[in-house]
């Protein structure tokens, strides 16, 4: 066996492999708090979300927009945050189909469908947010997801929510969001 010193590169190859990565810890750190803001009581109990499997999961899927909607375009470090609170969404919805006894074969094929919809919620609200021309408006694109099956939801203050928290998130500052610390607007 070679000496310990002509092991070094190998030894710092290991290294590198279970150093934690800064990015996908704070897309974790991202993620937690969607789902805690998307666990706000007010959200069910004054806006009228369903509070179902479903209403649950537009709030997380809205929140997790609403943070990848202000780190895009914002450079290869927040390219990554990004990722990181991407791949914690996913990583938690796989947790969660398996919890609800979703065998493994269908996990793959759910987790595809899943991904799907939230890249297309992705681009509506993108949309939406720049009021592109031909784009739904915020508020159908909430009618048609986190108001799916409502009758008389109230729109307008739902649209107003999240067009708050934008403007709360377009605020805060890149190097808070890139180290995984958020805050939410109040109400």
């Amino acid at each position: 066996m070679p000496p310990l010193a002509a092991r070094r590169g190998e030894i710092e190859a290991m290294m590198r492999l279970f150093r934690k990565r800064p990015a996908a810890e704070a897309g974790r750190r991202l993620y937690a708090a969607c789902v805690s803001q998307a666990r706000t009581p007010s959200l069910y109990a004054e806006l009228a979300t369903p509070d179902t499997v479903e209403g649950r999961f537009e709030h997380y899927s809205l929140h997790v927009i609403l943070v990848m909607d202000r780190l895009v375009r914002q450079g290869e470090e927040a390219a990554e945050v990004s990722q990181g609170l991407f791949d914690a969404y996913v990583r938690a919805l796989d947790d969660a189909l398996r919890e609800m006894g979703v065998g493994d074969l269908s996990v793959g094929k759910k987790m595809r469908r899943i991904g799907e919809a939230l890249y297309g919620r992705l681009r509506n609200y993108e949309a939406a947010f720049t009021a592109e021309e031909g784009a739904d408006t915020l508020e159908t694109i909430l009618a048609r997801t986190v108001y799916d099956g409502v009758e008389d939801p109230p729109l307008a203050e739902m649209a107003a929510y999240v067009v708050r928290q934008r403007a709360h998130l377009a605020d805060l500052k890149l190097k808070d969001l890139l180290g995984g610390t958020i805050t939410w607007a109040a109400g």
